[in-house]
């Protein structure tokens, strides 16, 4: 018990530290009794805390082991659905799509698909919610299923002669495409 407390101690000391007036110790909490060998932690939303805890984990002494050998640890775990049920329940934010994903890059066959990724992780860098199609279907296709999960561009990788070894981003043309109802979609061909 005494061991527990001066842990409990210099967490606190530490917390106050870091965040002043915001970290309260409340020995009521108990939680995975045997799974956590240490400090449990709870928090809540200040002005929500009828969701109750939103953020919770603690203290291993084995989160992992190689042989003999265990390493300590701290894990933790987001209660994201209890946070965006609050958020869109209160209008404090709105989805102004049915999926994050803002442009879908396109597969012209298979042999692309680590070109299409290189492409991907280009436009990810820069913000932009991006996907690649699963397989090499024909364009139309991979253009419906954009169109069924509402993602609004849909780019194809070209490749040339001079392009061969790098393949970018850059938007070369872009044609609107009438969809049902939906204002036109913009197809990009990357090179």
């Amino acid at each position: 018990m005494e061991e527990g407390l001066n842990e409990l101690e210099q967490v606190i000391a530490a917390a106050v530290q870091h965040a002043p007036g915001r970290v309260v110790a409340d020995l009521s909490i108990a939680r995975g009794l045997d799974y956590y060998t240490g400090t449990v932690v709870e928090t809540v939303l200040v002005g929500h805390e009828q969701l109750g805890s939103i953020c919770s984990g603690g203290r291993y002494d084995a989160l992992a082991s190689k042989g003999n050998r265990k390493f300590p640890g701290v894990g933790l775990s987001i209660g994201v659905t209890r946070l965006v049920s609050r958020i869109l329940s209160q209008d404090l934010a709105k989805a102004t799509r049915s999926v994050p994903t803002a442009v879908l890059v396109t597969l012209n066959n298979d042999d692309s698909w680590a070109a299409a990724q290189d492409v991907a992780a280009q436009l990810r860098s820069r913000g932009i919610a991006t996907e690649v199609a699963a397989k090499a279907e024909k364009f139309g296709k991979q253009i419906k299923f954009a169109d069924r999960r509402g993602i609004p561009l849909s780019g194809s990788l070209t490749t040339t002669a001079s392009t061969r070894s790098k393949t970018s981003a850059r938007a070369s043309s872009t044609t609107p495409t009438r969809t049902r109802g939906r204002p036109p979609r913009r197809t990009c061909t990357c090179a």
